[in-house]
């Protein structure tokens, strides 16, 4: 029996009014014609709910792009699912966040100049700023999602200290993950092993400073690993996701891979969720190649990224680069030796 997911993905959207280069949306972007509408959304939401799903995460894009975006929280709601809202708070005002039990507010850098630069969006620090105030005079819990690279890492303890000013109780200090714009902008983002190790440091120091003020969340790219994450707590197994046009993934990413998924207009969760062959692909560890099947850790890790190993690999089935058993695991190495240069693409509708 497959166990039911604990949350959904719904990317209402793919607009957004920032730029950002390491954006993991894909490389084409929805456009809002293609959306689904707002009795379709509130349809998913019930039906994750009946699903097994306890919470959902509203995101994009910019979620708070879509006119109704009140009427999707508050349908989301309704369907019993706690209701997280992941935005970048540029435009966010006080009816957004009626039926919201939590915010995810992104930050690209500590000072205005660098999160111009890197958000391609003027004024937009003073926003988030507003943001985050109106988040706690609501009372609500408040995240900030720093997402570090090459380009703001130096910026670390203050983007930590942003946190404690912005009243927010926990911050994901998060490197990149390079899928969509962030793979096209790689040699720009992804930092050294010396970068890698000075951000580690500070954030150990900084949860011993802060602990019971501050919860710091961390990820660390894979380009320095020699294991490969459980991604997404593994294939179709804790977390599904549904895109602004409808296809029902196992994770955001999943839409780079070249695999048939179902879409909301032809069927439901349920049936995506429990039978459809694309859930069932890389559930498991039946499905894996040496070195992967029956490696001690192939119930920890469950292969890693599927979406990275085919990025980097252009196989489906190869074990995840980051795996040190991997043959394709110098390929990391190199990416990481050609990395640095200053200039990126920013995101944009093609």
């Amino acid at each position: 029996m497959v166990e039911p997911p604990l949350a959904l993905l719904a990317e209402v959207t793919h607009r957004c009014p920032l730029r950002c280069p390491y954006c993991s949306n894909p490389v084409e972007l929805a456009r809002a014609s293609e959306e689904l509408s707002t009795d379709e959304w509130t349809r998913v939401f019930a039906e994750a709910a009946a699903l097994g799903c306890l919470q959902v995460h509203l995101s994009g894009g910019e979620p708070t792009a879509r006119r109704d975006f009140p009427q999707l929280a508050a349908a989301a709601r309704r369907a019993g699912l706690y209701v997280n809202l992941i935005t970048a708070g540029v435009a966010l005002v006080p009816a957004m966040l009626d039926d919201v039990d939590h915010v995810q507010l992104s930050v690209q850098d500590s000072e205005e100049a660098g999160a111009e630069r890197i958000g391609g969006m003027r004024g937009a620090q003073a926003r988030k700023r507003a943001a985050a105030a109106l988040v706690r005079g609501r009372g609500l819990p408040l995240t900030l999602n720093a997402v570090v690279h090459r380009q703001n890492l130096h910026h670390l303890p203050e983007l930590i200290a942003l946190a404690l000013e912005w009243g927010a109780s926990r911050i994901e200090v998060a490197h990149v993950q390079y899928y969509g714009w962030a793979l096209a902008n790689r040699a720009a983002l992804l930092p050294t092993r010396a970068m890698l190790d000075e951000a580690t440091r500070i954030v150990d120091a900084a949860r011993l400073a802060h602990a019971g003020r501050l919860a710091i969340d961390y990820v660390v790219p894979d380009y320095h690993a020699s294991r490969p994450k459980a991604c997404m707590g593994g294939w179709a197994r804790r977390f599904l996701a549904v895109s602004p046009t409808g296809r029902i993934l196992p994770c955001h990413a999943a839409e780079t891979l070249p695999m048939d998924f179902p879409n909301v207009r032809d069927t439901t969760l349920r049936a995506a969720w429990e039978g459809h062959p694309a859930f069932a692909r890389f559930r498991g560890t039946a499905w894996m190649p040496a070195p992967c099947a029956g490696c001690e850790h192939a119930e920890r890790d469950w292969g890693g990224c599927r979406c990275q190993a085919f990025a980097l690999t252009g196989d489906l089935h190869a074990t995840d680069p980051a795996c040190a058993l991997s043959a394709h695991h110098g390929l990391l190495a190199d990416a990481v030796a050609e990395a640095g240069t200053d200039g990126f693409r920013p995101r944009a509708f093609s």
